[in-house]
């Protein structure tokens, strides 16, 4: 059990200075999508995609250890949160994307940094 603590918490360690990266390029991403698109905007939101669904797994990998001794982070909610922006990312509207992103990834990705200094502290 030592063991499996001590690798969430070496997960925790390494997702802190990606999520901080993953968060601005969260951010500028949302404002190309909102009309100052470039020509690698779609494959850079790919690369932060392949970022978002990294955090998920490190996420659902250490959730018994984050919510150890009270709730952190309330995964229905969470889930909940990706479903509604898989569903702007079907939609294909920039604009709709650009919401999720600032209302449905970036609160938790911010979550996330908080609650992994926290349990790494």
């Amino acid at each position: 059990m030592e063991d499996i603590r001590q690798q969430q918490i070496e997960a925790l360690e390494v997702l802190k200075p990606y999520n901080q990266k993953l968060v601005k390029a969260v951010r500028e991403v949302a404002v190309e999508f909102r009309g100052q698109k470039q020509p690698d905007t779609d494959e850079f939101f790919k690369k932060i995609m392949e970022g978002i669904n990294w955090e998920i797994q490190v996420v659902n990998g250490t959730l018994d250890y984050i919510n150890e001794g009270e709730q952190l982070l309330d995964k229905e909610a969470f889930n909940q949160a990706v479903l509604n922006h898989n569903d702007a990312i079907k939609s294909g509207d920039d604009e709709k994307i650009a919401d999720s992103l600032d209302t449905n990834i970036l609160p938790y990705l911010e979550k996330i940094q908080d609650i992994a200094e926290k349990k790494t502290a």
